[in-house]
């Protein structure tokens, strides 16, 4: 497997942090588990189920010594999901992504859950603008009371 960086690029190899101080190519000669630092998330950016799910993941990349508790977390969380969705895709998309890990194979499972954030985008956009039409609604009703009220 060949993995190109560039100058400052960082690269977490079976849980070390690398960093390139120049445009290189490295060449993984066995198997190692790695992630690219443009696909790390940042635990305050872990904003949204999918997201959260994503870090629980990382971490098992990122810190091969607590796999083990993380893998509990990531269980939890798995059935959290299954447990309240309700959407087919990302329901299936959980099973993959659990089917995934616990086969030991953590990094194909970030590209699945991120192949599911458009889809939870959709879901969350949705349900935020039922709220926001909600709340303008009772907003409208507020203000025709208290047009009625001057009348």
């Amino acid at each position: 497997m060949q993995i190109y960086l560039r100058a400052k690029d960082k690269v977490f190899i079976n849980g070390a942090v690398i960093k390139a101080d120049r445009k290189v190519s490295l060449e993984l000669l066995n198997d190692a588990t790695f992630l690219l630092e443009n696909h790390v998330l940042q635990k305050e950016d872990a904003t949204t189920p999918f997201k959260q799910l994503y870090f629980i993941v990382q971490m098992m990349l990122m810190d091969p010594s607590s796999v083990e508790q993380t893998k509990v977390i990531f269980k939890d969380m798995v059935a959290g999901l299954l447990e309240s969705l309700t959407n087919r895709s990302l329901i299936e998309g959980v099973k993959d992504i659990d089917v995934s890990v616990s086969s030991g194979k953590a990094f194909p499972a970030l590209k699945l859950i991120r192949e599911l954030y458009p889809i939870e985008e959709a879901i969350l956009n949705t349900e935020a603008s039922g709220v926001l039409s909600d709340v303008a609604a009772q907003a409208a009703m507020v203000a025709k009371g208290l047009a009625k009220e001057k009348t």
